[in-house]
C-alpha cells in the first residue's frame, strides 16, 4: 500500500507499528494495519470526544442512545422495549439496565401496551424530552467541529466508502 506521506513527515504510529512487523517478520503483510490500525484509533478518539459532550449531560453513551433513540420515534416518544434494544442494538437485558437508571432520574417511564398487556413500552417523560434536545443539539454541533477538522471535500470524499464498507461488513 503506497505510504502518501512527504519524506520529512515524521511516521504516525501506525506506521511504526508496520515497520516493526516488517523488521521483525518480513514473510507477512502488515499494510493492511494502514487503513484498519487507522481507523481503529480514530474510532477510539471519535468515541472519547463524543463521549465527553455526552457527560456534559450527566449522560452515558449507552443511555444517549435509549433517548436519541426514543426522541426520533416522534411523538409520544416511545417505543415498544423490543424494538428499543434492536435500535440500539444491545440486548433486552442491557437495555433493562439503561432504562432503570433513566427511569430512577425521571427521564423515561415504563408503561403497559394497551392492546397487550405482556408489551412493555418506554415513553421519554418531557424531562428526557428536554434533555435529550438540549444534547443532540450539543452532539450534533460536535459532530460537526470534528469533521470540519478534517474538511468538507475529505469528509464528502469518506462517506460513501464507509457507507459501502459497512454494508460490506454487515452483510457478511
Amino acid at each position: 500500500m503506497a505510504d502518501d506521506r512527504s519524506p520529512h513527515e515524521p511516521l504516525d504510529r501506525v506506521a511504526e507499528i508496520q515497520e516493526e512487523w516488517r523488521r521483525e517478520r518480513p514473510d507477512l503483510d502488515p499494510s493492511p494495519q494502514g487503513v484498519i490500525g487507522r481507523l481503529h484509533r480514530v474510532a477510539l478518539e471519535l468515541t472519547e470526544r463524543l463521549v465527553a459532550v455526552y457527560g456534559r449531560f450527566g449522560l452515558s453513551e449507552g443511555e444517549f442512545d435509549v433517548l436519541a433513540t426514543l426522541r426520533r420515534a416522534g411523538a409520544p416518544f416511545e417505543r415498544p422495549a423490543g424494538e428499543l434494544a434492536d435500535h440500539t442494538l444491545v440486548t433486552t437485558g442491557g437495555l433493562t439496565k439503561r432504562v432503570d437508571r433513566l427511569a430512577a432520574r425521571g427521564l423515561v417511564e415504563r408503561r403497559v401496551e394497551a392492546s397487550d398487556a405482556r408489551k412493555r413500552l418506554i415513553r421519554l417523560t418531557p424531562e428526557g424530552r428536554d434533555l435529550i434536545d438540549r444534547a443532540i443539539a450539543a452532539h450534533l454541533a460536535n459532530e460537526h467541529r470534528i469533521l470540519d477538522e478534517l474538511g468538507k471535500t475529505d469528509a464528502a470524499t469518506l462517506e460513501p466508502i464507509l457507507t459501502r464498507w459497512l454494508r460490506i461488513l454487515d452483510e457478511a
